[in-house]
């Protein structure tokens, strides 16, 4: 595929997931996302090619151009979305599949020092919300969903919907592109929750057990 081939498809990507999108030269003009994608091609092409100064100062000007971060090593698939994107920043390790969506504030990042794989997977059409922490050298499935602000630091498989800091699994068998955080429920209200209806039912069987033991003594006096 030709530059300008690929171009037109990052354009209508946008015009599939953005109801915002009016024009195509607005998105060609507008949207930081594109504009970070298109010079991290760049940088990675430089990159891979050895000159990873070069590399690394294009992508700086792409982070003061768009407050977007990505490392030249990242390797990014097809159609990657990513809205708004203030704040995104992507590990030099970090893996992205084709037709994923990240959300402005989402960091892919590492929590080790060694030079190896530190940075996350993110696998085919894995939708990250705003705000999103995914920090570890683990995968996120295909079509895996990711909550706003959810810290994720273990692996999250396909078809599901993690949020809450440590994430956890909420659904499976996710069928939807988009992330519809008012039906996401609370998994720390759910475990609170839990916990009262249980404390409740003990509180229950200890009244009759009082009672039944001031029966006994009763009769035994």
């Amino acid at each position: 595929m030709s530059f300008i081939g690929y171009i037109r498809e990052e354009i209508r990507t946008i015009f599939d997931r953005d109801p915002a999108a009016r024009s195509k030269l607005e998105v060609l003009l507008c949207y930081p996302g594109l504009h970070a994608v298109l010079l991290y091609r760049i940088a990675h092409w430089l990159w891979g090619k050895g000159f990873y100064l070069l590399g690394r100062m294009t992508s700086q000007f792409a982070r003061f151009l768009t407050g977007i971060e990505i490392h030249p090593g990242a390797k990014i698939g097809k159609r990657v979305f990513i809205d708004h994107g203030m704040g995104v920043v992507i590990g030099e390790t970090a893996e992205i599949g084709d037709d994923v969506t990240l959300y402005h504030g989402v960091t892919l990042g590492g929590v080790s020092l060694q030079k190896k794989k530190r940075h996350p997977t993110i696998e085919e059409g894995a939708v990250i919300g705003a705000g999103a922490k995914v920090l570890g050298p683990f995968t996120v499935g295909a079509h895996a969903r990711i909550g706003a602000n959810s810290v994720v630091v273990k692996e999250v498989p396909s078809e599901t919907t993690v949020v809450g800091i440590p994430a956890a699994i909420v659904s499976a068998q996710s069928q939807a592109s988009d992330l519809k955080h008012d039906q996401l429920p609370d998994p720390m209200a759910n475990a609170v929750r839990c916990i009262i209806d249980r404390l409740v039912e003990l509180e229950k069987e200890t009244t009759v057990l009082r009672d039944r033991l001031s029966e006994y003594e009763a009769l035994h006096k």
